[in-house]
């Protein structure tokens, strides 16, 4: 695995941090900065607020905090941990306070060029931070930050800043169906079954960093059309003193020398950008040729480091780095076709639940042994170091927004702001190739008689194409896909099938492939204007087997639950069919169809039986 530790991504551990999990003090971004950063993890001080008055008592100017917390955590462990009933007033909305104080780091930096920033992992649903007393706005300008899958980040005004300082925050969430939640419980879905217990508040790593007044920000956007040889950046600045800049985009391998600018460090490729820039914040696409580039895919994950500066008129450089690899993806007919090959994509769905970063990574490593190339990420804000590690080992990603559980005007606001944040972080990866904006119509219920629903996701769907083309997007995964004149609003065309009988496993195949948009999947395949399938677009049984969740019949030994797999793959690759996605990687809550150990890590059936090669399946 990459070294993320090195000298260059240095931190100073809170002294009160606990250890218990810090197998890797990377900070959790796809986008590395030069310098030291002060992670604030550990113990704080913690407090319900179950009648919602802390605003108005100003809380943030002082209080008494009668428990303690550890950061990262949830509310919901929090609560139980200080002994606190979980009444009512959790099934609606949940307040909690945290705070700690820090002393203030030195730093090397000229003081007038740089500044302290304060970065959120992920932290939600609502968010509030106040500095000594002070309400802080992010660096969007929010003063109430929503989301919880994604990080933000205050630049801390240099006259509120002491050598010690106070850090006060305050988090609220609801059972509220209009916001994005995924599976987790709301008012309009209980806890149980597929169903599970929220999981919300401090969620992630918070850190206090230097950066530079004028920089890039943390966020690199990598689009290839590897025909060309270009590869276009996209690239946020943040500027508070306009004047003229260069930016420089430099290409080297991977392994090349950490410090760029020693003698003999020759970059693959490099190119300057003369930017005159004005106060505020700026995006921009800058396109690098890199002649001879090698391709990424699952045999070959190859990747290349870019190292980005802003340079100003006195030669002063603000950089980043990032990791990234060249691939395209493209849906052609029946088939998909990774750097123009057509690949079949062995996949299983992935709930991490509340699994720590160590589990994650051995339950990678874990679906990779399995045989899979591709991993669907299910409607959660995972750790984007895991985002991360599949770009290391080659293994292709498909995520999705956390679903509201609600059909609502606001709903779908919160579902493009989420969808929005999600994007802005998460272009840098070359292994996520596979959007869906909706999975079985939850958030979008009414998705077959409602046009203003459809006309939605067929805006979104259009907004993908244009904005983000490195990316296959499915309008709504499983079933209810939806056609304009005849034309389908998904580059894939998916079902979610599931039987333990054999024989009508078969049957539902055939009908599938056959066309049969009713009677094959629990609801139509497709809703809006008549589709008729004529292999125009690839076809993904993008759910399947569940076998040992009782609910679906299925075999519950680990020997049955191999040969069905077996038998069932066998079919699935008789048929033009170009991908599928086994239920599931791990058991999580009540869903007990898990082939790893959700702790260990370890298989619970032969190595490769994922994998479609003739050999192996036969």
């Amino acid at each position: 695995m990459d070294d993320l530790t090195h000298a260059n991504y240095g931190l100073s551990a809170a002294p009160e941090a606990h250890p218990a999990e810090e197998v890797d003090n990377s900070l959790p971004r796809a986008v590395l900065r030069p310098g030291a950063h002060f992670l604030l993890d550990g113990t704080w001080r913690f407090a319900i607020d179950p009648d919602d008055v802390g605003l108005a008592q100003d809380w943030a100017l002082g209080q008494e905090y009668d428990y303690t917390a550890q950061w990262p955590g949830s509310i919901e462990e929090h609560m139980a941990q200080a002994h606190t009933a979980v009444g009512p007033a959790w099934q609606d909305r949940i307040v909690a306070w945290y705070e700690r104080e820090f002393t203030l780091p030195e730093v090397a930096e000229a003081q007038s060029r740089s500044l302290f920033q304060l970065t959120f992992g992920a932290c939600g649903y609502e968010t509030r931070v106040w500095l000594n007393g002070h309400l802080l706005q992010t660096i969007e300008g929010e003063e109430i930050h929503f989301g919880e899958y994604t990080s933000f980040s205050y630049e801390l005004p240099e006259e509120h800043l002491h050598l010690v300082n106070r850090l006060t925050v305050r988090i609220a969430d609801t059972m509220d169906a209009e916001t994005t939640r995924g599976k987790q419980e709301s008012h309009v879905y209980k806890r149980g079954g597929i169903w599970y217990q929220t999981y919300t508040g401090a969620v992630r790593s918070v850190w206090l960093e230097t950066v530079e007044r004028n920089r890039l920000r943390s966020r690199v956007g990598v689009v290839s059309v590897i025909e060309d040889h270009l590869v276009r950046f996209n690239l946020t600045m943040r500027i508070h003193d306009p004047a003229q800049y260069t930016v420089r985009l430099q290409v080297f391998e991977l392994d090349s020398p950490a410090d760029v600018t020693q003698p003999g460090v020759v970059p693959l490729a490099s190119s300057d950008f003369p930017l005159y820039l004005t106060e505020g914040q700026h995006e921009q696409r800058l396109v690098v040729e890199v002649p001879g580039a090698e391709v990424w895919c699952p045999e070959n994950p190859h990747r290349y480091r870019l190292v980005a500066q802003l340079i100003d008129a006195t030669g002063y450089t603000a950089q980043i780095e990032a990791r990234f690899g060249l691939r395209k993806v493209e849906a052609r007919g029946r088939k998909i076709y990774l750097n123009n090959e057509p690949v079949y994509l062995d996949g299983i769905l992935y709930q991490p639940g509340t699994a720590t970063y160590a589990e994650m990574q051995r339950h990678m490593h874990a679906m990779k042994a399995l045989g899979c190339n591709l991993v669907r990420v299910h409607i959660a804000g995972i750790d984007p170091r895991i985002y991360n590690l599949a770009d290391e080992l080659g293994l292709l990603l498909w995520v999705e927004v956390p679903s509201p559980h609600s059909s609502t005007p606001r709903s779908r606001e919160n579902h493009h702001a989420e969808l929005l944040r999600m994007l802005t972080l998460m272009e840098t990866h070359p292994s996520i190739i596979i959007w869906s904006l909706y999975n079985e119509d939850w958030g979008a219920q009414d998705i077959a008689t409602n046009p203003e629903t459809r006309a939605y996701i067929v805006d979104t769907y259009h907004f993908m194409q244009l904005a983000h083309p490195q990316f296959l997007v499915i309008d709504n995964d499983g079933w209810h896909h939806i056609s304009y004149h005849g034309r389908l609003k998904s580059d894939i065309l998916t079902a979610h099938l599931y039987t333990p009988d054999l024989g009508r496993w078969r049957e539902l195949l055939d009908r599938l492939i056959g066309g049969e948009m009713q009677g094959t999947a629990a609801f139509p395949l497709v809703v809006g204007d008549p589709f008729f399938y004529r292999g125009q677009v690839p076809l993904l049984v993008s759910e399947w087997g569940g076998f040992g969740f009782s609910d679906y019949g299925g075999p519950a030994d680990a020997e049955a639950r191999t040969n069905s797999i077996r038998a069932f793959k066998q079919e699935l690759r008789k048929r033009p069919i170009a991908g599928d996605v086994y239920t599931q990687a791990t058991n999580i809550e009540d869903e007990r169809n898990g082939l790893i150990g959700f702790h260990s890590g370890e298989l619970d059936v032969p190595e490769g039986l994922l994998h479609s090669e003739p050999e192996q399946i036969g």
